[in-house]
């Protein structure tokens, strides 16, 4: 058994999480049933002043107990309103930061790898196998280096680097790859549009020849016209590479719309978990109903019984205890105060952490 297999399951975990979640419901992409990386009990908190004046500092978990499965080929989307631990599961995930605890699996030919930050030759050898596509590509990439220097510039210190020309050659194809050209080499960043500066940080995480690519709200700045051109790029990266895609966003529908399998984070906690097709079509938990009626719920999105439902709460004034959705929760009674709902299986391959979920 490996050192780290004791980790994996919390001694709060029950042993019907995560029953039948490990092959998703269909492959639309080409998804496959073999495992890319899995996650359990994963919790990152993160120091937060508790006020200008106070000097005291207190813990906020910004990621609090997180099980997932990502497949190879698969596109997981992740979706969750501003603040809800989405960026810190995804540094988690690519490996530029460790988690407190928990334990984070990725396979290679089928044999679980158990990512460790103490060996730096394993996390580099990771983080080429899966690369982060950030949100603003604009403070991603250097706006004084050419496109030839970001894309190739990485290559020359990694072990094995073939040469000059393999590399420019290989910078060339991945620009075709994402719909540029091999003019674009010798141009700077600030050339481009805000469409064309996340090709570039597409074709920047393609260099490496990864296996999975994390898109953090990659589309959430641009117009709605250039979002619909980098989703279907993405759909034709993962269908010619087979890349496995986690998607990020704020979105519910923009998620769907990608996505094989989609998680709903809530303060950093899975609230609901899903195929794309059965989420859309009968979300189980109340914030997963929200987000539905419009992106991130707005204060005067209306409750089923009518009430309107509170803004998000202070990380700082958090419960201690119950479930974290409570406050805003129009379905909301004593025990959703005193008892954390477990993430249990509702439907088939259907996962809800609620005491009182929709009619499953």
């Amino acid at each position: 058994m490996h050192p780290g297999t004791a980790r994996l399951y919390p001694a709060n975990s029950s042993p019907n999480r995560y029953r039948g979640t490990s092959v998703p419901l269909f492959q639309p992409g080409g998804a496959s049933l073999n495992p890319f990386v899995r996650v359990r009990g994963l919790i990152k908190s993160y120091r937060l002043e508790a006020g200008l004046f106070s000097g005291s500092l207190q813990r906020v978990r910004a990621v609090d107990g997180v099980d997932l499965d990502w497949h190879s080929g698969e596109t997981y989307g992740l979706v969750g309103e501003s603040g809800s631990g989405k960026s810190s599961l995804a540094r988690l995930l690519v490996g530029l930061e460790p988690p407190d605890r928990g334990a984070i699996e990725t396979f290679e030919e089928n044999e679980a790898v158990l990512l460790d930050h103490r060996d730096a030759g394993a996390l580099r050898h990771y983080r080429s196998r899966v690369r982060y596509v950030f949100q603003d590509p604009s403070s991603s990439l250097d706006p004084r280096m050419s496109v030839r220097d970001l894309l190739t510039l990485g290559s020359r210190y990694q072990p094995g680097y073939p040469g000059r020309r393999p590399v420019q050659e290989r910078a060339e194809s991945v620009l075709a790859q994402v719909g540029l050209g091999k003019a674009d080499l010798h141009k700077r960043p600030g050339e481009f549009s805000g469409g064309q500066r996340q090709r570039l940080a597409l074709a920047r995480a393609l260099m490496s020849s990864p296996r999975a690519l994390i898109c953090d709200e990659v589309v959430s700045a641009l117009d709605v016209s250039v979002q619909g051109q980098i989703l279907s790029l993405l759909v034709d990266l993962r269908r010619s590479l087979g890349l496995a895609l986690f998607f990020i966003s704020h979105d519910l529908r923009v998620v769907s719309y990608l996505a094989d399998r989609v998680g709903v984070l809530y303060r950093g906690r899975l609230v609901e978990e899903a195929p794309a097709e059965n989420l859309i079509h009968g979300a189980l938990h109340p914030y997963t109903q929200l987000l539905y009626q419009g992106g991130e719920p707005p204060d005067t999105t209306p409750a089923a019984s009518g009430e309107r439902v509170p803004p998000p709460e202070d990380p700082k004034k958090l419960l201690s205890s119950g479930c974290p959705f409570a406050p805003r929760c129009w379905r909301a009674d004593p025990l959703c105060r005193e008892q954390v709902p477990e993430l249990l299986e509702a439907r088939p391959r259907h996962l809800v952490a609620c005491h009182h979920p929709a009619q499953a």
